[in-house]
């Protein structure tokens, strides 16, 4: 696996509308330019990323494709009806981020039917017949029901040859490692827990993923936006919010000593996790051809190595 992979949520329309053609040409550069896993899942644009992600990679071999369960989607059709018979309104743009509209609803569902049916139809958007790798997609609030069904249901079918391996993506380090430490996956994806900024998993997963040989897939590397500018500046984003004074003002020494260095923020951020023995790739989301060769560009080189002791000490 290379050590730059394609998140696809920014060709679900994340936040900011993506044509298809602009789209391709992302996933085409990346696959162009030795990126060989891109991930989906149908949470992203409530399946516009699996349907544009299979369209642009076509029959092509040679690349990890991985998805995700734990979110069906319902035709907005079969939503319950209000009490005067009238179905819920779903005019209008997607309530999670994605510009769409909702004409489809996401259902919360880690049961084994739930796994099944969404696998069968991730397959139908992305036009392939198996897929990769399957993560049990964020189940926060569903950690018995993803032990009870989705675990066993995607052990089953690894068993049987269908997925090549399976695992669990979230933003909770601590639920993660009890999935390593819990169940036989094969690979996690951590979200913003392993970043220049937020190195939390390093107490917990990543021990943990090496004792069980678990690789790990780091994403939302730039904390969502905070570190990927080399001068973050209040209103950067943290997490999905606004940054508080304490988060930004760290964010803010860490630059300095990066400059000091003669490199940036979004440089450091991008390396930064591939240094731990656990982390197989960073997953980049990328929306147009120009932000893949802009990745490419940070990755090509590492920073000094005199740079991470004095990031350390600025923390």
């Amino acid at each position: 696996m290379a050590p730059l992979s394609f998140g696809a949520a920014a060709i679900g329309n994340l936040f900011t509308a993506v044509d298809d053609a602009e789209a391709t040409a992302a996933v085409r550069t990346a696959a162009a330019a030795g990126v060989d896993y891109f991930d989906t899942a149908p949470h992203y644009g409530l399946g516009l990323s699996e349907r544009r992600l299979g369209a642009a990679l076509g029959d092509r071999t040679g690349v990890v494709l991985s998805t995700k369960v734990g979110r069906l989607l319902r035709p907005a059709s079969d939503r319950p009806k209000t009490d005067s018979g009238a179905p819920v309104d779903t005019e209008g743009a997607d309530a999670e981020g994605f510009a769409v509209s909702a004409d489809v609803e996401r259902v919360w569902d880690f049961s084994r039917d739930g796994v099944l049916r969404s696998i069968e139809s991730s397959l139908e958007r992305l036009g392939r017949d198996r897929v990769d790798v399957v993560y049990v997609h964020d189940p926060d609030d569903h950690f018995a029901e993803a032990m009870d069904g989705a675990f066993p249901a995607l052990d089953e079918l690894r068993r049987q040859g269908v997925i090549a391996s399976y695992g669990a993506g979230m933003n909770r380090s601590a639920m993660l490692t009890r999935f390593v430490r819990e169940t036989d996956l094969d690979v996690v994806l951590v979200a913003g827990r392993y970043t220049v900024l937020d190195r939390s998993a390093a107490d917990d997963l990543l021990p943990a993923c090496l004792e069980r040989d678990v690789s790990v897939a780091a994403g939302g590397v730039f904390n969502s936006g905070i570190t990927v500018s080399a001068d973050p500046r209040p209103g950067a984003t943290y997490d999905y919010a606004p940054a508080t004074l304490a988060v930004l003002d760290r964010a803010r020494r860490l630059a300095a000593v990066c400059r000091a260095h003669g490199t940036t923020l979004p440089h450091a951020a991008v390396h930064f996790p591939l240094r731990h023995p656990a982390v197989r790739t960073v997953l980049l989301g990328m929306r147009s051809a120009d932000e893949v060769r802009a990745d490419l560009a940070l990755l090509a080189a590492p920073p000094p190595d005199a740079l991470w002791p004095d990031l350390e000490a600025a923390l």
